[in-house]
């Protein structure tokens, strides 16, 4: 394979204090909203861990499984729904938990497909965005950390399912 780890991007201290920020955030918005928040398997599992222990408000937790990628480092472009969500969201408040906005084309799949099974409101919170993410419509509500196009690993983010258990993100090294 010779995949190694590269340069460390985010620090485990900086996605600490970045995941606290985003929580402190979405404890507010949410307050009085009873949220139903819907992690992106697997990639933003760490993530969604982390922010929702930090968050000072209750919500609710369900999970979907996607795919774009498979085994490969850029993505196939046909985006599978591998696990659906376990609940009904109609006249839910939703936040969508992701890992990384790269392409955007898992992402706007997913909101398009949330969108129209009647949510009250639909937002996204991403752990990463790169710079093609900027194009992506709606633009995220929230947003960890912004990072070079570069294909990075860590804190949930895998190759070929490998290194995801990383504390920090950083780029993989091939």
């Amino acid at each position: 394979m010779g995949y190694r780890v590269g340069e460390i991007l985010v620090s485990e201290a900086e996605l600490g204090v970045r995941v606290r920020e985003l929580a402190a955030d979405i404890s507010r918005d949410y307050a009085d909203k009873d949220p139903l928040v819907i992690g992106v398997l697997k990639g933003a599992i760490f993530f969604i861990a982390d922010l929702v222990r930090a968050l000072s408000i209750d919500c609710e937790i369900d999970f979907m499984a996607v795919s774009s990628y498979g085994s490969q480092t850029t993505s196939s472009g046909v985006v599978r729904i591998l696990k659906d969500l376990d609940v009904t969201i109609v006249g839910r408040h939703v936040l969508l938990i992701e890992d990384i906005i790269d392409s955007g084309l898992t992402l706007s799949y997913l909101h398009r497909n949330l969108a129209s099974r009647g949510p009250a409101s639909l937002e996204i919170c991403a752990l990463a965005a790169k710079p093609n993410a900027a194009r992506f419509e709606p633009a995220p509500k929230y947003v960890g950390v912004q990072l070079p196009d570069e294909f990075v690993i860590g804190y949930g983010l895998d190759v070929d399912q490998r290194f995801r258990g990383l504390p920090y993100i950083a780029v993989l090294d091939q």
